[in-house]
């Protein structure tokens, strides 16, 4: 079971559980997957009633579907009922974790434990290092898993370099704080009909077309933004941001949205 919207990558299963038809080849459609709507719990217990659901897999927020953040209590009727019926609970945190929401994981809002957490992306800031950690209710056996470059000893060391650092400068209380700003000063332009996310992963959902907003922001202000859709913001900034990058980027973009300081 995955959510709709949803993104988990462009290989095999992960790429059949994202909910893109366009970028799912025949090879990986032997998998059989419902995609059923975020934040709706009696739909996923209707799906998991029927008994033939293994695994349940969502991001801890939504990335590339617009930042569409799963409630608290979402999540943990969705950790319950995955109990309940015996399937795994499987969080994709490879956007959305290390830092990204203002805690290390985004899911630890909701104060569950799942049985899988993948990660990437920010583990390594940006060398290649993917990872999944895994309950110990799953029993390894010497030899079910390996990979020929796995483990590689650079992209160890830059991992661990990672987390000395996180640690050090207080990345993860910096991604909240200055995300709560973000959030609080957003909040209150005009002409914007959604504000998502958490810490330094926000959405900024506007009516119409973004194009031309976000083409401004690259050509006259030199902001570069990320995009969802058509009409979603994307901002994913360094989670070092401090607050006065943070308000220098408010004041850019109200000229932009030709609004007065």
């Amino acid at each position: 079971m995955a959510f709709q919207h949803s993104f988990h990558g462009r290989t095999s299963a992960a790429v059949r559980v994202t909910d893109n038809p366009k970028i799912i080849a025949p090879v990986n459609e032997g998998l059989d997957v419902s995609y059923l709507p975020l934040n709706d719990k009696a739909a996923v217990e209707a799906e998991l009633k029927k008994g033939d659901v293994s695994s349940v897999i969502i991001e801890g927020i939504q990335g590339v579907g617009g930042i569409q953040v799963p409630t608290d209590d979402f999540l943990q009727e969705l950790r319950s009922l995955c109990t309940k019926y015996q399937a795994v609970l499987i969080i994709d945190e490879i956007q959305s974790g290390y830092g990204r929401s203002g805690k290390f994981f985004a899911h630890q809002y909701a104060g569950i434990r799942p049985d899988m957490i993948t990660v990437a992306k920010g583990i390594a800031n940006g060398f290649p290092m993917g990872a999944v950690l895994i309950s110990p209710i799953f029993k390894p056996i010497y030899g079910m898993l390996g990979t020929t470059f796995g483990g590689n000893h650079l992209a160890c060391a830059a991992a661990i370099a990672v987390l000395d650092i996180m640690h050090d400068e207080g990345l993860v209380a910096n991604a909240e704080k200055v995300g709560s700003y973000l959030l609080e000063e957003l909040h209150k332009l005009p002409g914007i009909k959604e504000i998502r996310g958490r810490g330094l992963m926000i959405g900024i959902e506007f009516e119409e077309p973004i194009k031309e907003i976000r083409s401004k922001l690259l050509f006259e202000q030199k902001v570069f933004t990320g995009v969802a859709g058509t009409n979603t913001i994307r901002l994913l900034p360094p989670l070092c941001l401090s607050m006065e990058e943070a308000a220098e980027f408010i004041s850019r973009f109200r000229k932009v949205l030709g609004v007065n300081e």
